[in-house]
């Protein structure tokens, strides 16, 4: 029992250190500091990149409000990947107004080798484009996306992650704990680390990278989160991302568990094949960096499936500690300390975050109310992510005609 207790205790200072310093950054989200200095006044060009496997419902309305932003429409041009299609998406994007290059590859269906294969057609073309931005096809963009985006070029950002939102928050519990997750992602993660020169990481949608920076290897991924890939390879280079508050994309979120469930399980998958790819080159990197943006995306990785699993394994010391002394009332007691914060601690904050950025509460509280079950379905994925992955990619339905206008 000595050894569990030092064992327990070990675990419980590696789980309070993580947690602390997650708060400590989070809380800097709250500070102003002030914005970084335009180093040239340009407006630059742009591709928008809309990869689309049957999407012939909802990306019209993508398009629609790519052709409605506040910037010169001769400086950017809209393109459709019809991805492995079977439907009338690339007719349907054409009558909107967009280019569309038609794929097919049944071997290769992910997002990931859309942007390869597409991407590198325009390197080798040496396309005219000072950037390009990635959107989602159930998205609908905000018209100042392409002003904003423009502007962190000018102050020098290369990677850009702009801010994503919920086109369908309050549909069902579903949805609404998916609008709050990234509330909170968007301003405890994200906003946070870039106020404080960490690097923010892109979040699958609605963000820019700059065009040469990929004109010697492509855009090179290979597991089913592309977008934490390329953060992290970015990371590992010591190239930190941006954030842009004000370049705003609605996405659609499943309304039914069982897509939920799917979507997420991929998540999880794709993080796991990025923990196994990139933790040693992240390690490597904090090495020869020295730098706390490396060491932090290290902690990403890391305070995931790993801090999850630790903290399983706390929690079976625990069992076994005090069922073999016959102390189950305190077992109890104990176990109250890890789970009352684990499920009340994100409602309060997600409270706090909908008040400071004035998103509306009153047609979110069933999401609230069920917010603990939408995390606790996310540690059964990972649970059950430990033992059996599916790496086959799946395609989440998008149906909502929703425009711009409507959700603005």
């Amino acid at each position: 029992m000595e050894y569990l207790y030092i064992l327990q205790q070990a675990l419980v200072w590696i789980v309070t250190i993580f947690w602390l310093y997650q708060i400590i950054i989070s809380i800097c989200s709250l500070i102003k500091f002030k914005e970084k200095p335009i180093l040239e006044e340009k407006q630059n060009r742009f591709m928008a990149i809309i990869p689309a496997h049957n999407e012939s419902a909802v990306v019209a309305n993508l398009v629609e409000s790519l052709k409605n932003q506040n910037y010169p429409k001769e400086l950017y041009d809209i393109y459709v990947i019809a991805d492995n299609c079977t439907d009338n998406t690339a007719e349907k994007a054409r009558n909107a107004g967009a280019i569309v290059y038609e794929r097919f590859d049944d071997t290769k269906k992910t997002k990931g080798f859309a942007l390869q294969w597409f991407l590198a057609q325009k390197i080798e073309e040496n396309a005219p484009y000072d950037a390009f931005c990635v959107f989602d096809a159930d998205n609908i963009a905000d018209s100042n996306f392409f002003t904003a985006m423009n502007k962190k070029l000018n102050q020098g950002e290369t990677v850009v992650q702009g801010y994503r939102d919920i086109k369908n928050p309050s549909d069902n519990w579903i949805t609404a704990g998916y609008a709050i997750f990234y509330w909170t992602m968007n301003r405890f993660y994200h906003l946070a680390r870039y106020n404080v020169g960490l690097s923010p990481l892109l979040n699958g949608t609605g963000f820019m990278v700059r065009f040469d920076i990929i004109k010697e290897t492509g855009w090179n991924t290979k597991t089913l989160t592309e977008d934490i890939e390329f953060s992290l390879k970015n990371i590992i280079e010591g190239r930190k991302l941006g954030w842009a508050t004000d370049a705003i994309v609605y996405d659609e979120q499943p309304t039914g568990f069982k897509q939920s469930w799917s979507q997420r399980t991929r998540w999880t998958v794709g993080h796991i094949q990025c923990m196994k790819e990139y933790t040693g080159l992240l390690a490597l990197a904090v090495k020869e960096h020295k730098s706390l943006m490396n060491f932090d995306g290290l902690l990403y990785i890391l305070g995931s499936i790993p801090m999850f699993v630790l903290t399983l394994i706390l929690l079976l010391i625990n069992f076994i500690m005090y069922i073999g002394n016959g102390e189950t009332f305190e077992l109890l007691i104990n176990l109250a300390r890890y789970l009352v914060p684990t499920f009340i601690f994100p409602i309060l904050t997600a409270i706090l975050i909908m008040k400071i950025d004035k998103k509306p509460i009153k047609p979110m509280w069933k999401g609230l109310i069920f917010y603990p079950l939408f995390l606790g379905s996310w540690l059964l994925i990972n649970f059950k992510c430990l033992f059996v992955r599916n790496t086959k990619w799946e395609k989440i339905e998008h149906k909502r005609d929703i425009k711009i206008n409507e959700v603005n």
